[in-house]
């Protein structure tokens, strides 16, 4: 836009000159910042990884930032052959949820939880030679999971693709049918990328991102690429399985050994430490609950009751174990998918039950075996006690077996009863107790039942 200075007075003739010039700048700076306000911001998230909690964890937070700064799209950069059902649900519920448009674009692989995922977002893009689909349920080895499992599947994909509404003819955006084939034991359907433009399950094809940008239609936009900090890599890797069954083992072993030799020593910092290590990147991802945690505490408390203050096994141990256990697989558990369609989800537990019980079972193995293992060495023989109790030192072993036949035998009180203290046979001392009454030393004795090794007796009648 021109701007006309119109000067009366030569005398204001510089003072004219100046405002025309500020004037101007003002312009052109307002201009740029207006074109710069009507640049499309486009935010980016790399999942290039197996679907896991860290990968669930690294796409919201970049949702998360992307709608923090303004962002008008989301391109999901995806490569992945799948992973955990539970992590992809989450997923492609936050990607469901999100009020910006996010676009996917399939790099080379969205199979199983990938395919879920990349239904989930606005539009697909994929790279020629890419292929989606493939989403049949399989266990860690590979193998189909019973049709239970797959039903679960079948209906999410199919929930998912009728969550993005009909075209204007009345015909799907996604075809319900065809995600659901893509779970289909009988004959898995999996999509080129030719394919699957023909079947409206791709927007089209292309060879980089900035490809993609172009058939957005976003010829002049803003690129922001998700930065993860220091603390979050951190976090994200140690939410990886590997690491956190390490943790578990960590947990589980340091309770054994702990049970083996009662005491705080070196068994105990190693079980606090792998429960800090276990429960942290959980508890910042927010998958850890404090009531989750609280039953995990419970649960060592009970313990170390049935290890200090009632050896044994009885209730408080086994319950200590119940309450430790079901607040290891809860912190594991994402809680928005324990409920699917209105009920009880309970698929969502079976992989945290399987990571937490295996690495359980991995760490009492490893335990009792590295027991065998360590303690004969001098280096590690603080973690026991390894003191010799030697009978001339005044230690002296019982065998109840040979004890319970005394009963009914008449022996001398070798100190003062009451009511316990020590009875003598021939030359040998064994613990006893009045079973009413005391006695003093001297006195005769007559054993009436045995019990813990220890002989019960009455006085007789001098």
């Amino acid at each position: 836009m021109p701007i006309f200075v119109v000067v009366k007075d030569n005398k204001m003739k510089h003072t004219a000159l100046l405002i025309a010039a500020i004037s101007g700048i003002m312009f052109y700076i307002s201009a740029f910042s207006a074109n710069a306000e009507e640049r499309d911001t486009v935010y980016v998230i790399d999942i290039m990884q197996d679907i896991d909690k860290s990968s669930l964890r690294r796409l919201t937070m970049g949702l998360r930032d992307a709608e923090a700064c303004g962002a008008d799209y989301i391109v999901l950069h995806l490569d992945t052959y799948g992973g955990a059902v539970d992590a992809a649900d989450s997923m492609r519920t936050a990607i469901l949820h999100t009020p910006v448009p996010v676009v996917a674009f399939i790099d080379m692989q969205a199979a199983s939880a990938g395919a879920l995922i990349s239904i989930a977002c606005d539009s697909i893009y994929m790279r020629p030679g890419a292929s989606i689909g493939a989403a049949t349920v399989v266990n860690q080895n590979g193998e189909v999971m019973p049709d239970k499992y797959q039903s679960f599947m079948r209906g999410m994909m199919r929930a998912t693709a009728e969550a993005h509404g009909r075209r204007s003819d009345g015909t799907w955006h996604r075809d319900p049918a065809i995600a659901e084939k893509m779970v289909d034991t009988a004959g898995v359907l999996s999509f080129t990328p030719d394919e699957a433009i023909q079947a409206r399950y791709c927007e089209g094809k292309a060879e980089a991102l900035d490809e993609v940008i172009a058939l957005m239609g976003l010829d002049d936009c803003v690129i922001v690429e998700q930065e993860l900090s220091p603390l979050e890599r951190f976090v994200l890797f140690m939410m990886s399985p590997l690491l956190q069954g390490i943790f578990l083992m960590m947990i589980i072993g340091g309770i054994y050994f702990e049970v083996q030799s009662p005491g705080l020593g070196l068994p105990s910092i190693i079980a606090i430490l792998g429960a800090v290590l276990y429960f942290s990147p959980l508890y910042i991802h927010g998958l850890a609950l404090n009531w989750e945690i609280a039953l995990f505490v419970a649960g060592l408390i009970l313990l170390a009751v049935e290890i200090f203050v009632t050896p044994g096994f009885g209730v408080a141990g086994i319950t200590g174990i119940i309450l430790a256990l079901t607040g290891l697989i809860f912190a594991m558990v994402d809680n928005d998918v324990l409920y699917f369609q209105g009920r009880l989800n309970l698929d969502a537990l079976l992989r945290p039950c399987a990571v937490v019980l295996v690495s359980t079972a991995a760490g009492l193995t490893l335990s009792i075996w590295g027991a065998s293992k360590l303690y004969p060495r001098k280096a590690f023989s603080y973690i026991a006690q390894k003191t010799e109790l030697r009978g001339d030192e005044g230690w002296v072993g019982v065998d109840t077996q040979s004890v319970s036949g005394l009963v009914g035998t008449e022996v001398r009180a070798a100190t003062e009863m009451y009511p316990s203290g020590k009875v003598k046979i021939g030359d040998r001392l064994y613990e006893a107790v009045m079973e009413y009454g005391s006695a003093n030393a001297g006195d005769i004795l007559k054993v009436v039942r045995t019990e813990g090794g220890r002989l019960y007796c009455v006085r007789l009648p001098r």
